[in-house]
């Protein structure tokens, strides 16, 4: 077990807690403010304990100096400060005098936000490097470590990796509950337990699918991952998206895991503006398939009907366009009637609940897309590791 917010005595101590505030904005106007909330709760511990309080977090992606000007946090602080109910100060700047001084400055239960640390990304990628200067200068700032930001914890940046190994450290609520829902659902010997995978592509879950095919009852593959899998069957897929360097593994799989795995029946495509469901074996050569079909429902709602734990990673088709939402949101309907334990796995799949309105519908909504996909293939994640063990304070 590793140590959190709550095995430290905060009071009067600078705490640095890197949370995950990178939400999705347009023209710096925040869209979803899903992150900042789930950030509130350890931040207000912190505050309530009389700690001075400094958050780190990255936001968007920072490649040119140009991408500075839409990736600035401080619209975050603004927000936080209204679901914190007092004022969060904001410097901006994530390095350097300016950032000591404001540090400095800093009474019992104020909050500090830094400047995004992708900045730090435009020397030389100081921050996504891990570069030992900055993660030092970051360590020097604090009294104590916390990390809330689960959604980073598979990345192995400065503000994640690099400052623990310079100050006392712990987890934040929101990363020990995130860890704590998955533990529960992949050690539960309740059965039948079955996987739904969905999205884009298989590239980005092979190791996944592996893993959990080894564990799981059933794997039904909805989206347009299921149409490489298709392609190994011998289907036309049309122009469906299908990944030629993985047609090996699928086909691997399939010999090994027949019998686990279903794949849609049917697809939503469009012909001119008009959406015609057609089966997969009447799929021609321009078909590509938006959304899994009615057939595909019935097929993978019987499946789950019987479940009693279901890990769901991807939407079943684009869920963007209303018109082809209606897979994901009958899928999500039979997980929420037959009140099946239900953990859905980040990302775009976090997305499409909300957005669909099934947002307290399921036993765990993750916030990180990719550090809930790594923690499922390794049952371990580089920034949660570097966290002091609770025996370390013996």
């Amino acid at each position: 077990m590793k140590k959190t917010v709550k095995d430290f005595n905060l009071q009067g101590k600078k705490v640095i807690i890197r949370c995950d505030l990178n939400v999705p904005m347009t023209d710096n106007k925040i869209d979803d403010d899903t992150r900042i909330k789930s950030s509130v709760r350890t931040i207000k511990y912190c505050i309530n304990a009389k700690a001075r309080v400094i958050l780190l977090s990255h936001l968007g992606k920072v490649k040119t100096a140009e991408d500075k000007k839409t990736n600035s946090l401080k619209p975050v602080s603004e927000r936080l400060s209204k679901y914190l109910n007092k004022e969060v100060k904001f410097c901006p700047y994530s390095k350097g005098k300016e950032v000591l001084e404001m540090v400095n400055s800093l009474e019992d239960g104020e909050v500090l936000l830094l400047e995004n640390t992708r900045f730090e990304d435009l020397d030389r990628k100081r921050e996504s490097n891990c570069d030992i200067t900055l993660a030092k200068f970051w360590a020097s700032l604090g009294d104590i470590f916390i990390n809330d930001a689960y959604g980073s914890c598979h990345r192995d940046h400065a503000s994640v990796t690099g400052i623990p190994k310079y100050l006392p450290s712990g987890l934040g609520f929101l990363t020990e509950k995130e860890v704590q829902k998955i533990d529960n659902i992949l050690d539960s010997t309740t059965y039948p337990f079955i996987v739904v995978l969905g999205g884009k592509k298989v590239d980005d879950k092979i190791v996944l699918i592996e893993k959990l095919l080894e564990k799981c009852d059933k794997l039904l593959i909805g989206g347009a991952m299921s149409f490489t899998f298709l392609k190994v069957l011998g289907y036309n897929t049309g122009k469906s998206i299908i990944s030629t360097k993985n047609l090996n593994f699928c086909k691997q799989m399939l010999d090994k895991y027949r019998d686990k795995i279903v794949l849609p029946k049917d697809f939503a495509v469009l012909e001119g503006k008009e959406i015609v469901v057609k089966n997969i074996e009447d799929f021609d050569s321009n078909d590509i398939g938006y959304d899994i079909g009615k057939k595909t429902i019935k097929l993978f709602s019987e499946e789950l009907e019987v479940a009693k734990r279901v890990i769901i990673n991807g939407p079943m088709g684009m869920f963007e366009d209303p018109r082809f939402a209606v897979g994901t949101k009958k899928i999500f309907k039979t997980l929420e009637k037959n009140k099946i334990k239900t953990l859905v796995g980040g990302g775009d799949t976090a997305s499409a609940v909300n957005n669909l309105g099934f947002g307290e519908a399921f036993y765990h909504v993750s916030t990180g897309g990719g550090a809930t996909m790594k923690y499922l293939e390794e049952r371990k994640l580089v920034g949660i590791e570097v966290i002091e063990d609770e025996k370390a304070q013996d």
